[in-house]
């Protein structure tokens, strides 16, 4: 989808030559080496950074027994804590496509990344609850942007992988997920049982992360939100590509050389050697414009902006006429209430069945790490089924299973009712595959995964606060795991609705 249909480069080679003052620049980043090196540097930006996704949560759920005894919080407060990286989510994500139309998608994930580093490395020292929660909500900030953004450069580089590209991109983030869960009480007791190092250690990843978005900076790289899949118009280039620049691709010409673009400044077009005048040239270009006009439509993907136009021109979805959209998000929030309560809570369950605190931590990591293989399974077996609703009927099964064992026998199954929930968890990649596949364009995608993680997350800010106060006041875990039993049911039928084969660009209208 990146580069022409045969047909397409056969034409594009018959015209003759076009020299521009645009054509240096036209050819130079466009070169296949430099494609490649782009293309690489974009895996591995993506990788990096979906592994600092979660360890800022999952590094607290291990150690909140002893973050709440050092900053003296309650189990309210407690609960509060753990549903601030939904808030964040909610409140920031939204933000994210409109930030990436002005600075570039590349820039804003860059950004992000350094957010997670600086909270990080801020929180374990910045003295009360408070200021803990602040510097939280500066690293999940960066969360939430990453988040929003990373189907959006999935689909825009990736247009005919994003099965297997978001299945990276999961697993990349489950293992991140389950390290934290799982070292973090061991480094903590080799750096002498501080647990303020034992949070704060998870920075220099974070740091790491942000390498190989800068040249993205100062490219206005990795597309933006409002990009069409397989397009690279104005602000959407690759590293040191000039913003506004022509558009050029691996194999390809630019647009502008196919049309025979007019000399910056001049008042000629020279094709060849030869000088035509605007005069001269218009009938010429009168009888050839039906044929252009073909080509440009030929190459366009369904639901791609118009060749030429501003990628902050594209058109808008009516995004909450769709029920896809609505289903999405609310299958979203549901399953993000579940993943949020497991990070934050489960690890504490274990413990209050008299398991050991790294023991704890390790099952914890069990549930997170399943993610690892399912989440580069499941998201392309999604991608070859005409309804995904069989799988999130299956991951709903195994959580009710989990969640009856955590009641019944925690501590005795404990391993097999971490499995059954570290299966149930992998809704998360599911959903960030429906998300790119019910959308026909970048655009779209931009707009559904905004709409569909904001209002989800919003949806999922009470559930991890009423298990702490439910927790605090009945002085068990019966009434919490009856809870999140209870919202297993609703996220299994929307879920099945959000996998219908259709998108919402049939269903909002332009």
């Amino acid at each position: 989808m990146m580069g022409l249909m045969p047909g397409e480069e056969t034409r594009t080679k018959t015209h003759p030559t076009v020299r521009s003052s645009a054509a240096p620049e036209a050819r130079e980043p466009g070169g296949t080496s430099t494609r490649a090196w782009t293309t690489r540097l974009l895996v591995l930006g993506i990788v990096l950074s979906a592994l600092n996704l979660r360890p800022a949560i999952t590094s607290l759920g291990a150690l909140l027994e002893e973050v709440r005894d050092g900053l003296g919080m309650s189990g309210s407060v407690a609960g509060l804590l753990t549903s601030v990286p939904p808030l964040c989510f909610a409140v920031f994500g939204v933000m994210a496509p409109r930030l990436a139309r002005r600075f570039g998608a590349g820039a804003v994930v860059c950004a992000g990344m350094a957010a997670i580093a600086a909270g990080l490395a801020i929180r374990p020292y910045a003295g009360g609850a408070a200021g803990f929660l602040a510097a939280s909500a500066l690293a999940l900030m960066g969360i939430a942007v990453s988040n929003v953004l990373m189907p959006v450069i999935v689909k825009h580089w990736f247009p005919d992988r994003v099965g297997s590209m978001t299945g990276l991109y999961s697993m990349a983030l489950a293992l991140g997920t389950a390290l934290a869960a799982a070292v973090t009480v061991p480094v903590t007791d080799a750096l002498g049982g501080s647990w303020q190092s034992g949070l704060g250690l998870w920075a220099g990843p974070a740091v790491a992360a942000v390498l190989p978005w800068l040249p993205f900076v100062r490219g206005r790289g990795a597309g933006t939100a409002a990009s069409a899949p397989g397009e690279r118009t104005g602000g959407e280039t690759g590293p040191g590509k000039r913003a506004g620049g022509p558009e050029t691709g691996p194999g390809e010409r630019s647009r502008a050389t196919e049309a025979g673009p007019e000399r910056a400044g001049g008042s000629e077009t020279r094709l060849g050697d030869q000088a035509v005048s605007p005069q001269a040239d218009g009938d010429r270009q009168t009888r050839d414009r039906p044929a252009r006009d073909r080509q440009t439509r030929d190459r366009q993907t369904p639901g791609s902006a118009p060749a030429g136009s501003a990628a902050g021109e594209a058109p808008r979805l009516r995004i909450t006429r769709s029920r896809t959209a609505w289903a999405l998000a609310v299958f979203f929030g549901l399953q993000a209430t579940a993943a949020y309560i497991t990070m934050g809570w489960m690890a504490q369950i274990f413990r209050d069945a008299g398991v050991p605190a790294g023991t704890a931590g390790l099952l914890l990591a069990v549930t997170m790490v399943m993610g690892v293989p399912l989440a580069f399974v499941i998201p392309r077996l999604a991608t070859r089924l005409p309804h995904q609703g069989p799988i999130v009927l299956a991951l709903g099964v195994c959580g009710l299973a989990g969640y009856a064992g955590l009641y019944l026998a925690p501590a005795a199954g404990a391993w097999a009712w971490a499995l059954l929930l570290g299966v149930a968890n992998c809704a998360f990649p599911l959903a960030l595959t429906m998300v790119g596949m019910r959308a026909r364009s970048g655009p779209g995608v931009a707009q559904l995964s905004a709409f569909a993680q904001s209002t989800g997350y919003l949806i999922s800010i009470p559930g991890p606060l009423l298990v702490g106060v439910l927790y605090q006041h009945s002085g068990g875990w019966g009434l919490p795991i009856a809870l999140m039993s209870a919202l297993m049911i609703p996220q299994m039928a929307v879920g099945f609705l959000a996998g219908r084969d259709r998108t919402v660009e049939d269903e909002a209208g332009r």
